[in-house]
């Protein structure tokens, strides 16, 4: 072709390097080829306009779906797009490979994509050429590989610093950089949250800067597309007056990429490599895929990061806490959230110091394990507190608070009523005497001088917030030296599949066998629920339990043996139970509590005969006198020969005397059954009134009646 001569048209100079063109409509659905471009997808040699599902036959799958890809990608940052396709055949052989270079655009109002450019065969690269020709083969399969362990490990941490360590250990197939940085953006300023690779001060202007900054970060951020510099000359003639600054890190390639989230974007990653890089379409996909699952896993860390942050300042006001040290006495206290969420549920306790110079103890549980229920601890938290500090009475502590959150949760426009158990302690910490109030809640429980745990029952009315006219009668009686109280909520008995019964076995059993520190007590408590914890965990748990935790103890030492071990001191243990005229349903509970203090009695025989007779003595009392009547059973002594004594006193003047029923009488057999059963009984006049007792002692199984028929009476009473 000589000089001057007009250039020949564009389709013969394609035609003479055997390059196709080829025009593809996503709105209409169309490819429009020419002649060498359908010979190269293996169709006739004939220019013609193609639907685009016969020319995606043509592809191997996995390859249009890439094509797909990068057009989007290529059309956001506005470059020119390239990639690689396999052609195959009506039976799916590989014909050929072709390169297809292409500039797409994107109509925002139709919604479609106008996608012009060129194709034309080249040659497979060998596998050694894999990386310096990433496009097909083992490189796509060592990216899709890469792609997936990155998402898996990205979709797994959980804060902040977490994806920094990720991001840090990210190695991309066939190029990786050699320095991270990661910003985020937060009102007019771009913030450093973690690099790697590069060494920042904390006083760097790379730290913290403006937006409006002519810096490539900035730039991503103000305008959601990436900047790709592929050398020193192209970074220093578009950013020249941030260049000096980052000439000293010695790179030769940058990549600055968006983190967009839900069309927001928060911040920017960079990606600094120590060689110059091309930057081709398939490492931008890869740099952009990377980005989107960084930008996933920051939003959700972020998030994390924020409910952390919440739940520490929930917990910071809300959690409980121990005041003070109570002269004479000793407390410990452990309280374990629900697993995962806010690691504040409804679970509560607190130690209030009185205006007489006594101490509340307090243990709640509010219905719920959500938000709403931590508030509203919060909430009836601080008007217990504010009942006490003003002097009023346990009963009337909890009046006053079941009246207070009746009026908060029964709003007709919150339409959530909720109520809570709560269990108030008043203790005289001079004289060891404690006043209990309680309100639906589980009774405490006492550890009694040599080891033995008992449920103390005690007067109770309804939960709060359920009725704001309920009463709350107090319960009295005094903590021994030696002896330990346990409040609990119903986490710590039920969780792991068990019911009050079992669970209070499992929890005795831990009492029984842990004597001294009381702080160890309560750890063994915890652990015997979930495991090992801290004091008053707050910190994330690996578990996740039913039902919160809540365990408050108070111990009074022993005042004249607490330097002997505990092995050596002396086995005695005794329960004392009042029952009114007006409390029969008591006698139920009398004898419960009898068999509590028998639980490791060697003979089940002579268990059921106390039993029978505690019955017995505390029924006549209620039928025969209009007194009440006073429990005592004490058990002394060493395994296998204990003895059980058991005292019923009352102020009635008439003494009791034995009686012969015939068969159809109702009564007039219990002096028969305490002289057959027991292995001695008496009764003895006090000052005012008398008192009934027996023993037995253990292993001996009673004696026969003089006529041989005691075996029977005593079978047909018990």
């Amino acid at each position: 072709m000589r000089t001057g001569e007009p250039l020949p048209a564009v389709e013969d100079v394609l035609a003479a390097l055997a390059t196709g063109l080829w025009h593809w409509d996503t709105a209409t659905g169309l490819v429009t080829a020419d002649a060498e471009a359908a010979r190269l997808i293996g169709l006739p040699p004939e220019p013609g306009i193609l639907s685009e599902a016969l020319v995606r036959s043509r592809f191997h799958p996995v390859d249009w779906n890439e094509n797909t890809s990068i057009t989007r990608l290529a059309a956001i940052e506005g470059t020119l797009g390239e990639v690689r396709l396999r052609v195959m055949d009506e039976r799916g052989r590989l014909i050929r490979t072709v390169r297809s270079r292409f500039r797409p655009v994107y109509d925002s109002e139709e919604r479609v994509y106008r996608v012009t450019g060129t194709i034309q065969e080249v040659t497979e690269p060998s596998p050694g050429a894999a990386a310096q020709h990433p496009v097909t083969g083992d490189w796509r399969r060592s990216r899709e590989a890469f792609l997936l362990d990155a998402g898996r490990a990205l979709a797994e941490a959980r804060s902040t610093e977490e994806v920094l360590r990720v991001a840090a250990g990210l190695s991309m197939p066939g190029f990786s950089p050699d320095g991270l940085v990661l910003y985020g953006a937060k009102g007019d300023r771009l913030t450093m949250l973690g690099h790697h690779g590069q060494h920042i001060g904390e006083d760097s202007p790379f730290s913290s800067m403006p937006l409006e900054t002519d810096y490539p970060a900035a730039e991503v951020v103000r305008t959601g597309r990436a900047v790709y510099l592929s050398s020193p000359e192209q970074y220093k003639s578009r950013y020249p007056v941030t260049w000096p600054l980052a000439e000293r890190f010695g790179r030769k390639s940058w990549a600055f990429l968006p983190l967009t989230v839900a069309g927001r974007t928060m911040g920017a990653w960079m990606a600094g490599f120590a060689y110059q890089v091309s930057f081709t379409p398939d490492e931008r996909s890869v740099l952009t895929t990377v980005a989107r699952m960084l930008a996933q896993a920051l939003s959700r860390a972020g998030i994390a990061d924020s409910e952390r942050e919440l739940t520490d300042g929930l917990q910071r006001s809300m959690l409980p806490t121990l005041g003070p040290e109570i002269p004479g006495m000793e407390v410990a206290a452990r309280y374990i959230p629900t697993g995962g969420g806010l690691q504040v549920g409804g679970d509560w306790y607190d130690m209030i110091p009185l205006p007489s110079g006594r101490y509340a103890l307090v243990i709640g549980d509010v219905q719920g394990h959500d938000v709403r229920a931590a508030g509203l601890m919060g909430q009836l938290r601080i008007a217990l507190r504010a009942y006490a500090s003003e002097g009023h009475r346990p009963d009337a502590v909890l009046s006053r608070a079941s009246r207070f959150l009746h009026g908060i949760t029964y709003d007709e426009e919150i339409a959530d009523p909720r109520f809570a158990t709560c269990l108030y302690v008043e203790a005289d910490p001079v004289t060891g005497v404690l006043e209990i109030a309680r309100a639906g809640h589980l009774d405490p429980a006492i550890r009694i001088a040599d080891g033995t745990m008992l449920g103390r029952p005690t007067a109770g009315g309804l939960p709060l917030g359920i009725d704001p006219d309920a009463d709350y009668p107090t319960t009295r009686f005094v903590l021994e030296p030696g002896e330990t109280m346990m409040m609990c909520t119903d986490g710590l008995i039920e969780t792991g599949g068990h019911d009050i019964e079992s669970g209070w076995r499992r929890i005795r059993a831990t009492m029984e066998e842990h004597d001294g520190d009381l702080e160890k007590l309560a750890d063994a408590l915890v652990q015997a629920v979930h495991g090992p914890s801290s004091h008053h965990t707050t910190g994330p748990l690996t578990d996740r339990r039913e039902d919160d935790i809540a365990v408050l103890l108070l111990s009074r030492p022993g005042t004249d043996r607490g330097d002997e071990p505990f092995a050596v001191r002396p086995r005695v243990r005794r329960t004392l139970l009042s029952v009114a005229q007006d409390e029969p349903e008591r006698v139920a509970e009398a004898r419960q509590q009898l068999r509590e203090l028998l639980h490791d009695w060697g003979s089940p025989d002579q268990l059921d005969s106390a039993v029978l007779l505690v019955s017995e003595m505390l029924t006549n009392v209620l039928v025969h006198t209009d007194v009440d009547a006073l429990l005592l059973a004490e058990v002394s002594g060493q395994v296998p020969e204990r003895r059980l004594r058991v005292e019923v006193t009352d102020a009635g003047d008439d003494l009791p005397h034995k009686r012969r029923p015939g068969e159809l009488a109702s009564s007039g057999r219990g002096l028969v059954l305490i002289e057959l059963l027991a292995d001695a009984w008496g009764v003895a006049p006090r000052g005012e009134g008398k008192s009934i007792w027996f023993e037995l002692y253990e292993g001996n199984e009673g004696k026969e009646s003089e006529d041989g028929e005691g075996e029977g009476l005593r079978g047909e009473g018990v």
